[in-house]
């Protein structure tokens, strides 16, 4: 059996009745305690003053504000790839929001619960520009920086195999130890989700000596974790990404939503809570997504400053853009 299966099966059978005490346990702390990255730049990264800027950490402020009323009430914890969901299971955090990639095993080993994918991402490649390289296939005998326990550790291994591509790994535990190493020229080319590659190339020392390769090579379904036996928990973190989907679509933002909950609109007035038992029915306050959409906006909002157009990474809506967009992104009615 693989060492993380059975750490994971360790960590599930200490889980016990505890899990469906998460709410009642971040209201009677007064502080959401929130898993993230040690360092993805545009998701979950400290800023200069120590505080964690990013999509990721952005979803835990708007729990924050829906559960708490106030979306700084949080203690982030910036993880490794390996401690992340032990972390869950063992309760150290309440909710896992550190670009994991939702898979089968995942969701049917590890005693946690998938929630809505919140960013629809591809493994990538990094290389030197002054390298040549512009396909997946011209890295036959490259050596490959790639991080322990991801995705993409086995990804490489598998479809690099079954095209016949020849490789040497340098498996690094920490992201950060990682970039180093590749900015170094230790490795050839790196790998990781695009995303995460656009957000590390934009604070190397020359950011224009390198580019990520346009073909990717998996699907990497991106989205939070909680823990399974707490439905009413899971529910809370679903909707909560449902609504901020919900409200862009409705174009509610973090300027208007307040004036927009008195409108005469029957999704808004159900999304801000100005009509319907939509909060109680979670047990929150019935202005719970009126509160963590004034902390931090709508999710287009979310994704523009972070990650899209408005931020270093410059990345397109692509999938990650709504339905009536040609995107996949589609929030499940408030009614």
């Amino acid at each position: 059996m693989k060492a993380w299966i059975m750490a994971a099966a360790l960590a599930v059978a200490a889980i016990g009745s505890a899990g469906a005490q998460t709410l009642a346990a971040v209201k009677q702390r007064g502080t959401l305690n929130c898993g993230v990255s040690q360092g993805f730049a545009g998701f979950s990264a400290p800023d200069s003053r120590g505080e964690f800027r990013g999509l990721d950490a952005d979803y835990c402020r708007a729990l924050a504000a829906a559960v708490l009323g106030d979306a700084t009430k949080v203690r982030f914890s910036p993880l490794t790839a390996q401690a992340r969901f032990t972390a869950l299971q063992t309760g150290e955090i309440d909710v896992l929001y550190r670009n994991s990639t939702q898979t089968f095993l995942r969701d049917a080993s590890l005693g946690l619960n998938q929630g809505p994918v919140n960013f629809y991402d591809g493994q990538g490649f990094a290389v030197r520009r002054d390298a040549g390289v512009d396909k997946v296939q011209q890295l036959d005998g490259a050596t490959i920086c790639v991080a322990q326990g991801t995705t993409h550790e086995l990804n490489l291994g598998d479809v690099f195999r079954a095209r016949g591509i020849k490789f040497s790994p340098v498996v690094f535990e920490r992201v950060d130890t990682m970039y180093d190493a590749f900015f170094a020229g230790r490795c050839d080319a790196m790998t990781q989700d695009a995303s995460a590659l656009a957000g590390a190339l934009t604070v190397a020392r020359d950011p224009a000596a390198y580019r990520v390769l346009e073909e990717t090579i998996s699907k990497e379904p991106l989205g939070p974790f909680t823990r399974n036996g707490d439905d009413q928990w899971s529910n809370i973190v679903a909707w909560l990404h449902m609504g901020l989907l919900e409200a862009e679509e409705a174009g509610v933002t973090r300027a208007n939503a307040e004036a927009r909950s008195k409108e005469p609109n029957a999704t808004v007035q159900r999304l801000t809570g100005a009509s319907g038992e939509f909060g109680s029915r979670l047990g929150l306050d019935n202005g719970w997504m009126l509160a963590a959409l004034k902390a931090v906006g709508n999710y287009g909002e979310m994704f523009e400053r972070n990650v899209g157009q408005a931020s270093p990474l410059k990345l397109k809506r692509g999938l990650n853009g709504q339905w009536t967009q040609g995107g996949l992104m589609y929030a499940i009615p408030f009614r």
